[in-house]
C-alpha cells in the first residue's frame, strides 16, 4: 500500500513537471492573488490590534461640551459636579486642539502638558513634527497665534521614535502658553478625563452625567475603540472590492484550468487506466496535483503578505487604510495573525480548486480506456 501511494506521488510529480510552464503561470497567479487578500487581513488585523494597545493608555470615560451638536470647550465647573458623582475616582481637565501648518500643509495636535516641567516659551514635538520640519532640539519653531502674530518657540526635547504612532503629530507647551496662544480664558478645558474606581461602573456614571449636565456627551473607551474597529473594516472593505475584478479573473482562469481537462490529459488518463489503474488512483493522483499547486500558493501568499506588512511597510495599501494625511506616523507595525482570518482565506482558496480537480478526473477516469485513447491519439 505504501509502495502505491508513493507510485502515485512520484507520477503527480512527474506530471507536473511534465507541464511546468502552464503550472507554473497558474501557480504565479495564484500566489499573487493569495498575497494581496491575506495583505489586507493582516494589515486590519494588525491596525486593529495597534489600536486596542495604544487605547489601553487612554482615559476610560472622556466629557466634552456640545453646543449646536458642535464640540465646545468645557467651563471648569462642570469638572467638579463630575467629581461629586458616587464612583468617580479622579477628574482632570485636559487643555489641546489641533494647528494648522501652511508651511508644509500638515495638521499637528497640540496639548497642554504640566507634568513634563517645561520651561516658558519651550515646546516638545514628537519625531513626525521634527522630521517634516527638519529640525532638532534647540531650534526654533514658529507658530502662529490667535492674532495672527508669529510666536517662537524653543525646541526642548523630540520625542522618541517608539511613541510615533500616536505622537508623531504632537507638540507640548505650557499650559500658560497654550492659553495664550489660543485665547483660552483660565475657566474653560478642552474635556475633561475621567477615572473609576471600579470600570464596570462607567456606563453608569456616564448617564448620571447625561442626565446632570445634557450639553455634555459622554465618550467610552470601548466606544472609539469600536468606532476604530469599524473603520478599519470599511476601509479593508473598500480594498477588497478594489480587487474584485482580479479575484474574479482568477477564479475563472482556475476554474477552466481545473475544471478543463487537455487531450492530453484524458489521454494519459486512458493510458493509465489500461495500465491497471483503478479510479481511485486517478482521482488520488489528481487530487495531489491540485493539492500541490493550490497549497504551494497558499502558503507562499501567506508569506509574501507577511513580508509585505511587516517588513515592507505595506506600500501597496497604507494609504488606504490609513487616510489621506501629510504627516504620516512612521512606524513599523507588530505581527499579529488572526488565525480564524488565516483559516477563512484557505478555505475559500485551496479547497475550492482541490475540489474541482475531482470532477473533471472522475468523469475522464470513468470512460472505457480504449475509447479515450482512440479519441485523442
Amino acid at each position: 500500500m505504501i509502495e502505491k501511494q508513493r507510485y502515485i506521488i512520484d507520477f503527480t510529480i512527474s506530471a507536473l513537471l511534465r507541464r511546468k510552464g502552464k503550472n507554473i503561470t497558474l501557480l504565479v497567479s495564484y500566489t499573487l492573488v493569495v498575497a494581496l487578500l491575506a495583505s489586507v487581513m493582516f494589515l486590519t488585523h494588525s491596525l486593529r490590534t495597534e489600536a486596542a494597545f495604544v487605547l489601553q493608555g487612554s482615559p476610560p470615560l472622556i466629557v466634552q461640551k456640545l453646543v449646536a451638536g458642535r464640540f465646545d470647550y468645557i467651563p471648569v465647573e462642570y469638572g467638579k459636579k463630575i467629581g461629586a458623582f458616587r464612583g468617580v475616582d479622579s477628574v482632570k481637565g485636559r487643555l489641546w486642539g489641533y494647528y494648522f501648518d501652511s508651511f508644509t500643509g500638515a495638521n499637528y495636535t497640540i496639548m497642554a502638558f504640566e507634568e513634563m516641567s517645561l520651561a516658558p516659551g519651550s515646546i516638545t514635538i514628537g519625531e513626525g513634527v521634527a522630521r517634516i520640519r527638519k529640525i532638532a532640539v534647540g531650534d526654533m519653531f514658529p507658530v502662529t497665534n490667535y492674532r495672527g502674530e508669529t510666536i517662537l518657540f524653543t525646541v526642548a526635547s523630540v520625542l522618541s521614535s517608539s511613541s510615533s504612532l500616536v505622537a508623531s503629530d504632537l507638540i507640548l507647551m505650557p499650559e500658560k502658553d497654550f492659553r495664550s496662544l489660543f485665547n483660552i480664558s483660565p475657566a474653560y478645558v478642552t474635556d475633561f478625563a475621567v477615572t473609576a474606581g471600579n470600570a464596570r461602573e462607567l456606563p453608569t456614571i456616564a448617564r448620571k452625567i447625561t442626565k446632570t449636565l445634557p450639553d455634555t456627551r459622554p465618550i467610552l473607551r470601548d466606544e472609539i475603540l469600536r468606532t476604530y474597529d469599524s473603520l478599519f473594516s470599511w476601509r479593508s472593505g473598500i480594498l477588497i472590492v478594489i480587487l474584485c475584478s482580479v479575484i474574479i479573473a482568477f477564479l475563472i482562469f482556475s476554474w477552466d484550468r481545473a475544471s478543463g481537462l487537455s487531450a492530453e490529459e484524458k489521454y494519459e488518463i486512458g493510458i493509465l487506466k489500461a495500465l491497471g489503474w483503478d479510479t481511485s488512483d486517478v482521482l488520488m493522483m489528481k487530487f495531489w496535483e491540485g493539492a500541490a499547486i493550490s497549497l504551494t500558493s497558499f502558503l507562499g501568499g501567506l508569506v509574501l503578505a507577511y513580508v509585505h506588512v511587516f517588513f515592507a511597510s505595506t506600500t501597496l495599501f497604507t494609504p488606504v487604510l490609513k487616510g489621506w494625511s501629510v504627516l504620516y506616523p512612521d512606524f513599523r507595525l507588530v505581527p499579529a495573525i488572526d488565525a480564524f482570518q488565516v483559516a477563512a482565506l484557505f478555505f475559500l482558496s485551496v479547497v475550492p480548486y482541490t475540489v474541482a480537480t475531482i470532477i473533471p478526473v472522475w468523469r475522464a477516469a470513468t470512460i472505457d480506456p480504449d475509447t479515450v485513447m482512440r479519441a485523442y491519439r
